[in-house]
């Protein structure tokens, strides 16, 4: 599938949603938007906003991109040349220049948008559903970031050493990603006590004595992986091989009930009796069990009482943790089962069964 045979698609989409809503237009400005709607296009300049510097201005007959003169060059030569896109350009100096460019285009139409934007109808949430169902040219794009990142991590925690710092470890793990094209959105490092005592350990000057966490979500072309690798050095304690071996059966649970048109909710249920199975019963209240991914780190945090079902090719990454450990890779739901879009030949895996079936997930690397 050709880049524009994969916006024929996602028009589509987006042309259903405006005929069911009552809309004449539909306004992205968000980075993951973009991406998705241009078939793996770039907004950003900042990694510290999802605002992208482009908005993308869609209509039945017309679409169009507004963005400043500053960067209108770039984008039009190197995210959406070919794409057929009609450019608004405006001076970067001109106060509130793309808001009114963008008001003009919609006129006295009614629009929605994913910000709000322009005093638009803000529907984020229903507009993000419409990119949870991945094509296949996406897929393909998707397997090759997953790839990278899983190879990427495994090349840098087995350079891992005692005395390095968890701000050192996580500047090996930026640019062994940024060498490949993918640019970490997330990235958590923690040594030793600080994985049992931190779920989401913010890296620090700690230096690593026995044990250190790398977690990663990595993104090229809009799309997102969701990645933890755990390295040991010397022999693993009982009490980290019982806790290790316990999360990853919780991981199968969630991972191999993800299931097309299983309830979200019921996954997580499914997760939540397996860390009961395996002797540690409260530790999902502890942490978010995480949830569908693609465009976003996490689409929405998945709650035993969500409803919504897995949607062929969507994509999910599942992140169970007990206090000293943690098991996440990326997966594809599909009507075929599950695909790990994440896993590393090179990394020692355990083979886990549930409920009849059998799967490996990433054990602790012991150096």
């Amino acid at each position: 599938m050709t880049r524009l045979e994969e916006m024929h698609v996602k028009r589509q989409r987006v042309h259903d949603f405006m005929d069911a809503n009552g809309l004449g237009a539909v306004v992205f400005e968000s980075q993951a938007n973009f991406a998705w709607y241009t078939a793996g296009g770039d907004s950003h300049v900042g990694i510290a906003t999802e605002r992208g510097a482009a908005l993308l201005v869609i209509q039945r007959e017309c679409e169009f991109i507004v963005t400043s003169n500053v960067e209108a060059p770039r984008i039009m030569t190197e995210e959406v040349a070919g794409l057929g896109f009609e450019f608004v350009e405006v001076p970067w100096h001109e106060q509130d220049a793309v808001m009114k460019a963008v008001k003009e285009l919609l006129g006295q139409g009614t629009a929605a948008s994913d910000t709000g934007f322009a005093g638009t109808k803000a529907m984020s949430a229903p507009l993000a559903e419409l990119r949870f169902s991945l094509t296949d040219s996406e897929i393909e794009r998707y397997r090759r970031v997953g790839k990278d990142t899983a190879e990427s991590l495994a090349a840098v925690c087995r350079k891992i050493r005692p005395g390095m710092t968890e701000n050192a470890i996580a500047g090996m793990v930026a640019e062994g990603l940024y060498s490949r094209g993918l640019t970490p959105v997330v990235l958590l490092i923690a040594a030793d006590e600080r994985i049992a005592k931190f779920r989401h350990p913010i890296n620090t000057d700690k230096e690593v004595e026995r044990c250190v966490m790398v977690v990663a979500c990595a993104r090229r072309w809009g799309l997102i992986i969701s990645c933890t690798r755990i390295v040991h050095f010397g022999k693993l304690p009982g009490e980290l091989r019982r806790k290790h071996d316990a999360v990853v059966k919780v991981d199968a649970a969630l991972n191999l009930s993800t299931r097309v048109g299983e309830k979200i909710g019921s996954v997580v249920q499914a997760g939540i009796q397996a860390y009961g199975d395996v002797g540690f019963p409260e530790e999902w209240k502890m942490h978010h069990q995480g949830g569908p991914t693609g465009y976003a780190s996490r689409e929405f945090r998945a709650l035993p009482e969500e409803t919504r079902p897995a949607q062929p090719n969507q994509a999910f990454a599942w992140n169970p943790s007990i206090a000293g450990t943690k098991s996440e890779d990326t997966i594809l739901a599909t009507e075929r089962g599950v695909e790990f879009l994440s896993l590393s030949p090179d990394w020692p895996m355990i083979e886990v069964e549930y409920n009849g079936q059998i799967v490996k997930r990433a054990d602790i690397l012991v150096l």
